[in-house]
């Protein structure tokens, strides 16, 4: 499997959009290959520590063969592995990520991590591969189609793609977050504290003390083998003011604010939380920061805020969103079920080239009304399955019959209409 070295269709980044479109591009009979930067699976919904995996089963249905597929890997590992709450996926990440591997084995899909792409291969204005960083050196890999999920478009980028960033005004990004695992809790009474207001009180008494604390935070519990642990999410950078993923300076940043911020959050729980948390400890911290919101692509379309909340349709729809449009601590309000056009999955300009996932063409504020892991599957499933077939036709991706691409992502299991979307939404909403 570590031998390829060429593929006919090839994915970039490892996320629940690389995912979607390597077992997309696979199960189409697609020679396919995911590439990861890190040394596994599931992007944020692994290293988020127990962060829901949401819009996965809206209505309690599976959106498609696609995000079946590693549902079904999941279970098959066991009750600790996955609890499902509404429309989410609550799990256990280490199980998270031999369920990915197993999924994509399942579907014929090969993938390398430790990966790391630092160039595209372009051919007269084509993307025909990548150029990775890996032990072994500098290595070229090369395909007939590529899918560019890494979200932050970094092959789009690096093949010289248009692309956007932030919000049009000034610029402004959504702020990155460090998730924690914190353990030795009073797992009933530290929800009751929170529900009782406690850890906005919290904040506030505590501040003065340890002033990195964030503005709020919340507890999350997962299927931890550990009864007293919670995950707490919070809003890592917003104080720090805005930090670009793209740039390593402000990466390193984020990581050192963060990482103490982490620290002096244990630290006030403890001292100013009451019993509950008493003998709380930092158990874990995510690998990375979690980053919400870098570069995007500006494709053939570009979709808006107010497609998001019209629930507007599209003749040449491939994939829909549900779920709220959220700018990570900053907005978050109701939006309809939506539809994802294809010319949102194609760079305008650059060819043999398809995106998925955060960095697909959208503005600053409808990006985030699509940031749902399940709805980057989704895209994912469109752009892989989209490369597959446009490598059988001999044809670039932006020939593809879009009826075509319809017909087979409804053989995939994929509602183009979504009425039972519309109804789970409708139902979350109230």
């Amino acid at each position: 499997m570590n031998k390829l070295r060429g593929a006919d269709v090839l994915v970039v980044g490892g996320g629940p959009a690389g995912i979607g479109a390597a077992l997309g591009a696979a199960r189409a009979g697609a020679r396919t290959l995911l590439l990861e930067r890190h040394g596994f699976f599931g992007g944020v919904g692994a290293y988020g520590l127990g962060m829901p995996i949401n819009q996965m089963l809206p209505g309690g249905r599976a959106r498609s063969a696609v995000h079946d597929l590693l549902v079904s890997s999941l279970r098959a590992l066991g009750e600790e592995a996955l609890r499902v709450v509404d429309h989410a996926l609550v799990c256990n990440v280490e199980y998270l990520k031999v369920a990915a591997m197993d999924a994509l084995e399942a579907a014929g899909c090969h993938y390398l991590v430790h990966s790391q792409v630092v160039d595209a291969l372009v051919v007269r204005e084509r993307v025909a591969g990548v150029v990775l960083a890996t032990k072994e050196g500098s290595v070229r890999v090369r395909a007939k189609a590529v899918v560019d999920a890494s979200g932050d478009a970094d092959v789009a980028y690096f093949a010289g793609a248009d692309t956007l960033k932030g919000r049009d005004t000034d610029g402004f990004l959504s702020p990155m977050t460090l998730c924690l695992l914190i353990a030795g809790v009073d797992v009933a009474g530290a929800r009751a504290f929170e529900a009782e207001g406690g850890l906005e009180r919290l904040v506030e008494d505590a501040r003065g003390k340890y002033p990195l604390l964030p503005q709020s935070m919340a507890f999350e519990l997962g299927p931890h083998p550990l009864e007293s642990c919670l995950v707490i999410n919070h809003a890592g950078t917003k104080l720090r003011g805005v930090l670009d993923g793209t740039s390593v300076e402000d990466l390193t940043e984020a990581e050192r604010y963060s990482r103490h911020q982490a620290l002096q959050i244990v630290q006030a729980l403890r001292e100013f939380g009451g019993p509950a948390f008493r003998r709380v400890q930092l158990a874990a911290a995510g690998p990375q920061v979690g980053v919400r919101e870098t570069r995007r692509v500006k494709g053939a379309y570009v979709l808006t805020e107010e497609d998001a909340k019209s629930g507007r349709r599209f003749d040449d729809a491939v994939a829909w969103r549900s779920g709220f449009l959220d700018v990570g601590f900053v907005r978050y309000e109701p939006m309809k079920v939506h539809d994802v056009p294809y010319r949102c999955l194609l760079p305008e300009k650059v060819e043999g080239l398809l995106v998925a996932g955060r960095c697909m063409s959208a503005t600053h504020a409808a990006a985030s009304a699509g940031k749902s892991m399940g709805n980057c599957m989704a895209t994912g499933h469109a752009a892989g399955l989209a490369a597959a077939l446009s490598v059988r036709r001999g044809c670039l991706p932006r020939d593809l019959p879009v009826r075509g691409l319809q017909d087979a992502l409804v053989a995939d299991g994929v509602d183009l209409s979504h009425s039972a979307a519309d109804v789970a939404q409708s139902s979350l909403l109230r």
